[in-house]
């Protein structure tokens, strides 16, 4: 007969807990890493507390118990019937209840601890196994440093006479780029020398050199807009120099420039469509009925609030500078520059009546930053500067980096001061790279502020009963500033890991690996929200892209005419597929007729900088294979006369930019460190090896035939002419020979003109590292596919004389850029040098 106990189930397999023979086969398409890290934790057991009233046999044979003294199955089996002692009383049961617990508590935080150890090794594990895999990897980017030739301070002479400082913080013009002394943030006091390097007199062929010379005699400069390159344009406003310590204006009345009631509804409503798209500010609904309030008051001949009065004429300052000098005229029948300086100097005097310097109202600080942003544009001088950081130290004397819902404040509130501070967020970034020298609010990483970006909602539904407490799935009339607010704040997190980079605290690889999965997500989360049809979507894109291209180029910048090593192809094709795409985004947002509402505030975006970068990128290597995007670019960037080639095309910009910056700086009179003036004219290395391996910077003497090392020290006009068209074989290298050259050695040759200090010797290898024109070297070809290496005919050295350059570990570079699509192949496959260089009798746009 069986026994009793043979009837109980069997455990219960789909918990797995009592399963001793657990399945080992994995999920389809599930790795061993990934195994580890997706298991789950059984359940701890439950425990229950209920009242035992069975007999001990029966219960142990999961038989019914009649509870008799002994009860009918023990008696028919003759068993002991036994029964538990009474049970607990409620405290010793809620005590037993406790322990219990907090033993199941233990029991899950031990298990929880096992689990994350074993993740922990399998990472280990998994980070030996790469590196034991590419040993050199981890180490390619270590020796990589930028350029010595930026700086992040600048110093100014002080022995000089009193100079325009108002006309000379604006820099130089060219086209539609203005450059100061500082590009991408920097400051580069040697940038007229460093954009002349290349056309230096010394690196050009003798064939060269008579159309050089020709060129140079006809060419008479770029058409650029207003009087002089050193100067602001129409587009620039500057704030009153007696803005702050001045006596009280003359002009106090609000009625000296308030204008009529109907004039102020037409800019209110060009406001709505031109500067709170892209520059919100207010809360739509709530500064209407404030806008009717005044009105009101004034109808009433009752003077309004001093911060009411400063944000009515802010919001009518910047609807005027928004329009066009055709609506003006047409709207209002007189200049646009009178009117703009008219609001201009009304909201000023409204601030002031307003003691905005001293100033707890959330109106008066919301009136200053809104003075602010159609100042902060396209040409900011350091007055701008200094009132942007004003406003930081205010905005934060109030608590506006303090998230609103902390404090309980209302929704609106909320949101007020959630777009007035990341407004000022900007604004920092903006001045910064401007004047300089680094931004003066931390990351939020940084304990700099916690405030949240604004809901991805309409203004609307901010006045409802219940607002919504999370983004809204769908394009909203909020979505242009969130996409800018939180491209700015990457931004930010750039300027804050350059130094950590330098420090080595932290890889190039992280860096990249955190700017591309904030662009993975913010691509995820805003570009399926896009109809380009609609006109205010459509700005949304162009402002997502010109905004988030520039991460990866303002971080590599840097590193892309490194002195020491040369940059890989893969950072460098990052830089031209990212830079290449931004500027024709920016372009977009000039000229597509239906963006014309927000053409105003393009130069808030962006300052066409990278165009210089692609520039001496496409001149020195002409094969690149965005070569035909990025002279497109150019020609509208830098207004390019027509009937040029690009080579004299290239020469022609690159000449007068390295002349007028020259000019510049010697008027500036900014100092250069003095480790910066033997840097002037170093080019970086080639490669020699494949995509990932650079030389060290070495003596070319040392690998050059006998008969060129003899040339070098000859006069100019006895040296013969390499053979340009004609292969070269490579021959085997002979013995290291240190040979220096004088850059002065030539008659009446002065390479280096206009700089200042700079050395007169340079190695070889520095002289003839540029190819500018991409055919002639003195040194053999070699087969290496990049463009831009020059001709080494030597063979490549062992893989341990190759010193790893970069910190960098492909397999997680891998994961963010795919080698299909940034597999470092940089050039025309074919190319001639011919074939991108068309006559002057042919297309010049081609």
């Amino acid at each position: 007969m069986d026994s009793p106990s043979s009837s109980q189930s069997p455990p219960d397999t789909a918990s797995g807990a009592g399963n001793s023979h657990p399945s080992t086969t994995p999920p389809a398409g599930a790795s061993s890493i990934g195994k580890a890290s997706t298991t789950v934790t059984p359940p701890r057991i439950r425990r229950r507390n209920r009242l035992i009233t069975s007999c001990l046999e029966c219960r142990r044979r999961k038989l019914k118990c009649d509870k008799l003294h002994p009860c009918s199955n023990c008696t028919k089996w003759n068993r002991d019937c036994v029964f538990l002692a009474p049970a607990l009383d409620p405290a010793a049961q809620s005590k037993l209840a406790q322990i219990k617990e907090q033993m199941g508590s233990l029991e899950k935080t031990l298990e929880e601890d096992v689990a994350r150890r074993r993740r922990e090794a399998l990472e280990e594990d998994r980070d030996f196994t790469a590196e034991a895999l590419h040993p050199e990897d981890d180490k390619e980017l270590k020796d990589l440093e930028p350029t010595p030739l930026s700086t992040v301070d600048t110093v100014y002479e002080g022995d000089g006479d009193d100079a325009d400082d108002d006309l000379l913080d604006l820099g130089v013009q060219l086209g539609k780029v203005r450059i100061t002394e500082r590009i991408g943030g920097f400051a580069r006091p040697k940038f007229g020398e460093e954009v002349s390097a290349p056309l230096s007199y010394l690196f050009l062929c003798p064939q060269e050199r008579m159309v050089h010379q020709s060129d140079a005699s006809q060419e008479s400069g770029i058409p650029f807009q207003g009087s002089s390159y050193i100067g602001p344009s129409p587009e620039y406003i500057a704030p009153s120099s007696s803005f702050f310590f001045a006596p009280e204006p003359t002009r106090s009345s609000l009625i000296d420039f308030l204008p009529s009631k109907a004039a102020a509804d037409k800019l209110l409503g060009h406001y709505w469509l031109a500067a709170h798209t892209i520059a919100r500010i207010v809360h739509k609904p709530s500064f209407e009925r404030q806008y009717e309030r005044f009105w009101h008051d004034v109808s009433m001949g009752l003077e309004p609030p001093n911060s009411l009065q400063a944000i009515v004429l802010g919001m009518l300052f910047t609807s005027v500078v928004s329009m066009t000098d055709e609506q003006v005229i047409q709207e209002f029948g007189c200049q646009k520059s009178s009117l703009v300086e008219t609001f201009r100097l009304g909201t000023e005097m409204a601030l002031g009546k307003a003691n905005f310097l001293r100033t707890t109202k959330l109106e008066t600080i919301q009136a200053f930053v809104m003075y602010l942003i159609p100042l902060c544009r396209a040409e900011v001088s350091r007055a701008h500067s200094a009132l942007t950081g004003t406003a930081i130290r205010l905005a934060e004397c109030m608590g506006l980096h303090r998230d609103g819902s902390y404090y309980g404040l209302s929704a609106v509130e909320t949101h007020v001061r959630r777009l007035i501070w990341f407004q000022l967020c900007f604004l920092d970034i903006r001045t910064c790279e401007s004047s300089g020298p680094r931004p003066q609010i931390r990351s939020r990483h940084e304990g700099g502020f916690d405030a949240k970006f604004p809901l991805n909602i309409d203004e609307e539904e901010l006045l409802l009963p219940n607002p919504p407490k999370e983004d809204a799935p769908r394009f909203t009339n909020m979505t242009v500033s969130i996409i800018r607010m939180q491209a700015n704040e990457v931004q930010r997190l750039i300027w804050e890991e350059r130094p950590k980079v330098e420090q080595q605290k932290t890889s190039i690889t992280a860096v990249l690996g955190k700017l591309q999965r904030a662009r993975l997500e913010m691509d995820a989360k805003f570009m399926p929200l896009i109809d380009d049809r609609v006109p205010a979507q459509l700005l949304a894109k162009h402002v997502y892209h010109i905004t988030a291209d520039r991460w990866h180029i303002s971080f590599l910048h840097r590193y892309h005419n490194s002195v020491a090593h040369r940059m890989p192809d893969r950072l460098r094709q990052l830089i031209l597929t990212y830079g290449t795409m931004q500027t024709e985004h920016s372009i977009a947002l000039d000229t597509h007729p239906s963006l014309a509402p927000w053409r105003w505030y393009s130069g808030a975006l962006q300052q066409y900088h990278t165009a210089v970068l692609l520039l001496s990128e496409i001149y020195a290597y002409p094969m690149r294979k965005e070569a035909d995007r990025i002279w497109k670019c150019l020609d509208y960037v830098f207004d390019i006369p027509q009937g040029l080639n690009r080579d004299q095309k290239a020469k022609l910009v690159l000449g007068e930019l390295a002349n007028r910056m020259k000019v510049y700086h010697s008027l500036r009179k900014t100092r250069a460190p003095a480790t910066m003036e033997r840097m002037v004219g170093i080019r970086p290395p080639r490669k020699v090896g494949d995509g990932h391996r650079v030389e060290q910077p070495t003596n070319a003497a040392a690998h050059m035939p006998p008969q060129m090392v003899s040339q070098t020290q000859m006069p100019p006009h006895e040296r013969s002419s390499p053979d340009i068209a004609g292969p070269h074989s490579p021959s085997p290298p002979p013995p290291p020979v240190s040979v220096e050259y004088n850059f002065n050695t030539a008659p009446g040759v002065n390479v280096m003109s206009g700089a200042i200090g700079a050395t007169n010797t340079r190695t070889l290898e520095q002289m003839y590292a540029h190819d500018p024109v991409g055919g002639w070297s003195p040194l053999p070809p070699s087969n290496s596919s990049d463009s831009g290496s020059m001709a080494s005919g030597m063979p490549n050295p062992a893989p341990n004389d190759l010193q790893a350059v970069m910190d960098i570990d492909w397999n997680e570079f891998d994961l963010y850029f795919p080698p299909d699509q940034f597999s470092g192949e940089l050039n025309v496959p074919n190319w001639t040098y011919g074939s991108t260089l068309p006559m002057t009798n042919m297309d010049p746009n081609a």
